[in-house]
């Protein structure tokens, strides 16, 4: 199979593919050549930077923000940002406690509100914020884009987020719980204060609608015929036995990884000996990203002269990632861009 051939598309449905790796592999220049060659396959695409640490706009060499910004034909980019992520949940929150009533304001009944309240200053809690926007991104029922490509942060945090669905649905469950039990004090103070309204069907129904939106974006992100994961390694065994570790974590997750990128491999230079030991490594390496990830489909981008950045270079990149172009340029000692 082709590694182009790894995309699938379902008509009126969105597709997403993650682009992820260990710091500095090269995912940005990855998932940016990606996104170009796929809008310029037509598919209506859009990327999205996952990395709190943006290399987005420096890859495009445009401002690309939090808000899907129109690039070219077919490609528009966003950028999640944390701290917008929270300001506008702020004022969701600032609205949601202006509609509610006084008397339930004055006893502390909103409890959700009172609770993001404490998330908002809590740590993490920008990460919180920012998860609802990658859910709102992978529940869009309009499906604008044909495919969706997420550029995504260093193993780890990616890992992280990915496993958010389930986090949110055990913190949900245990916040439903905890409203039960709430509400069956409240009964129990209603009986002394019976002027006192505790019934905040507004809580257990924003709780319940979290509960389905993570329900949801859970089936979207295990169905592989609408999610998958490329991962990006370099031939180097940090970065080999960091990305097979993160396999076996996406497989306990459900989300399926169906392609491997080996990037900057180094052509055989007879005349610097240098550039030749690097290479007799790299072989050896190869060989081991053979062995680890045969279940994946495997594919090589050679390392470049300069850097990989601007729309024209980065269409190189994709003309030899996912069109096979390696065949016609790697002969030189470097690649001429």
């Amino acid at each position: 199979m082709a590694f182009k051939d790894l995309f699938n598309f379902n008509k009126d449905e969105t597709t997403f593919v993650f682009v992820g790796g260990k710091g500095g592999v090269g995912k940005t220049s990855v998932s940016a050549s990606t996104a170009i060659w796929l809008a310029n396959q037509g598919k209506k695409t859009l990327i999205v930077s996952t990395d709190p640490a943006h290399s987005l706009s420096d890859s495009l060499e445009t401002y690309i923000g939090p808000y899907p910004k129109f690039i070219r034909e077919n490609l528009w980019g966003l950028e999640i940002d944390p701290d917008v992520a929270m300001e506008e949940k702020q004022r969701e929150i600032d609205a949601r406690k202006a509609v509610s009533s006084d008397k339930n304001t004055m006893f502390g009944l909103d409890i959700l509100a009172d609770q993001m309240d404490m998330v908002s200053s809590a740590p993490g809690a920008d990460e919180t914020a920012a998860f609802e926007v990658f859910l709102k991104i992978i529940n869009d029922e309009s499906h604008d884009y044909d495919i969706v490509v997420f550029d995504t942060a260093p193993t780890g945090h990616t890992l992280r987020l990915l496993s958010f669905p389930e986090l949110m649905e055990t913190w949900v469950g245990r916040m439903m719980k905890a409203k039960a039990k709430l509400g069956d004090a409240a009964n129990k103070i209603k009986n002394i204060l019976p002027f006192m309204d505790a019934d905040d069907s507004r809580t257990t129904e924003e709780l319940e609608r979290t509960k389905r939106e993570v329900e949801k974006a859970k089936k979207v992100l295990s169905n592989p015929d609408r999610t998958t994961f490329k991962m990006v390694v370099i031939p180097e065994e940090m970065s080999i036995y960091e990305s097979e570790r993160a396999i076996e974590t996406l497989n306990k997750h459900d989300i399926t990884t169906d392609g491997v990128i080996v990037n900057q491999v180094m052509p055989d230079i007879d005349d610097c000996d240098f550039c030749h030991s690097r290479y007799v490594l790299q072989q050896k390496r190869l060989a081991l990203i053979n062995q680890k990830f045969k279940d994946q489909e495997i594919t090589q981008v050679p390392l470049f002269k300069d850097e990989v950045k601007g729309i024209d270079k980065l269409t190189k990149f994709s003309e030899i990632l996912y069109e096979g172009r390696e065949n016609d340029e790697v002969h030189h000692k470097t690649i001429q861009l």
